[in-house]
């Protein structure tokens, strides 16, 4: 394994490891899929340059503009959340109450 994707997976395993044991607040969490986000965007960058794939060529931005969808939404839901229940700790928020 190159340098470059032990990297990549690091930083994707540190992320997917913040997300699942640091779970108090939404906003953490939402930094979390963020940075899994921008590693798998520069992994598949990067992959498409090394293979010079121009088949390829469109898959980092199409992942970029789903990032971005997904950062938007999750805002809009913390903002939401916030508004509603006047916090974004994930202990506060039941499924069942709704």
């Amino acid at each position: 394994m190159t340098p470059v994707h032990f990297s990549f997976s690091t930083a994707f395993i540190l992320g997917l490891m913040g997300l699942a044991f640091h779970r108090t607040h939404l906003l953490s969490a939402l930094l979390c899929l963020e940075g899994m986000m921008l590693s798998l965007f520069v992994a598949l960058a990067l992959w498409t340059l090394q293979t010079e794939a121009t088949n390829f060529s469109a898959a980092p931005m199409l992942l970029l503009a789903f990032s971005a969808c997904e950062a938007s939404t999750g805002l809009a839901l913390l903002v939401a959340t916030a508004r509603t229940h006047g916090t974004d700790r994930l202990q506060s928020l039941n499924l069942l109450q709704c």
